[in-house]
């Protein structure tokens, strides 16, 4: 049985992309349920103690959820976010300017804060523990240490690779929250509330195809129900079914499995040119022309999820399944 939901003409809500999909409240934010339970728990101790709350590190493959869970603590705590990402943090001064302007109980979310150069990162170590900037000026026997107290803040620190973060910086958060990939049934739900933002009517099979192509990751499944909704409208259909799903499916290239153009790449080049592996992730990333990380932090994960590729001491390699897969 299809969801029912309302669908008309297009209104004013339907600007700059129609909708907001990202979650308003605690409530709405489907999946992650142990990682809600902690956060919301963290952020009515602080309501109650009236203190900045405790310094948050979330980790997980991108597209889960870490920076919209950022922007409801935020909006729980009745507090400014100031976002910033860690590789364009270049300077010490870079981190003290954005540490000095911060309000008492103001959030601040630093995205692949992995990626942070060690120097700016030391910055933060007295700034989480004592709210307190320690900035050394001089050079040598007359070099000395400036003190500036900061505001007592909120750190949230989000990475898709913890274990790249320094004892010393990971030891000052105060939880440590793990996000992981979701299963097609809480994507379906997603898929739902935002086809309902969207005023689309989807069939239930519509919406479990997306769910099961969407890599476990509510961020593609928003992309994919972007497009069926661009087919669905262009082709003034009344309800989403098998076939604007195909359409949308063929034209980001997404096979049965989930796995877009570069997946199968990486598939076919560890079968064709290194004989299903092992191979090393430094000779994959030059035979593809891809960037290390983003193989180890994009495309990675779910193919491992999977069971397409098996990592191994000598290097990857490739599955029975994948082989089956990439013919």
């Amino acid at each position: 049985m299809a969801d029912r939901i309302v669908t008309g003409d297009l209104t004013q809500n339907d600007r700059d992309q129609e909708v907001q999909l990202r979650p308003q409240n605690f409530s709405e934010f489907i999946g992650q349920q142990k990682v809600i339970d902690n956060i919301d728990l963290m952020v009515k101790s602080s309501i109650m103690r009236k203190t900045a709350m405790d310094h948050v590190l979330l980790s997980g493959p991108p597209g889960l959820g870490k920076t919209s869970l950022a922007m409801l603590i935020s909006k729980a705590l009745g507090s400014e976010l100031h976002l910033v990402s860690g590789p364009a943090i270049e300077k010490k001064g870079d981190i003290a300017a954005v540490l000095t302007n911060l309000k008492p109980k103001d959030v601040l979310f630093i995205d692949e804060i992995h990626r942070m150069h060690i120097t700016v990162e030391e910055i933060l170590y007295s700034a989480m523990e004592d709210f307190r900037l320690d900035i050394l000026i001089g050079q040598g026997a007359s070099a000395r240490t400036m003190q500036i107290d900061l505001a007592p803040f909120t750190l949230i620190g989000a990475t898709t690779r913890s274990g790249l973060l320094s004892n010393p910086l990971r030891d000052r958060f105060m939880a440590h929250l793990n996000f992981d990939f979701y299963e097609p049934d809480m994507l379906a739900k997603i898929l739902m509330n935002n086809a309902r933002k969207m005023n689309l009517v989807m069939s239930e099979e519509a919406k479990m195809q997306i769910a099961k192509r969407s890599r476990g990751t509510p961020r593609i499944a928003n992309r994919i129900l972007r497009r069926v909704r661009d087919f669905a409208l262009v082709n003034n259909s009344k309800q989403v079914e098998h076939k604007e799903v195909q359409a949308a499916l063929r034209l980001l290239d997404i096979d049965d499995l989930g796995l877009d153009s570069m997946d199968r790449k990486i598939l076919s080049v560890m079968k064709n040119y290194y004989q299903g592996g092992p191979v090393g992730i430094e000779a994959l990333s030059a035979t593809l022309g891809e960037d290390k990380q983003t193989i180890e932090e994009v495309y990675e994960p779910y193919l491992l999820k999977e069971g397409l590729i098996l990592r191994t001491p000598r290097g990857r390699t490739l599955s029975e399944k994948a082989t089956k897969h990439i013919v």
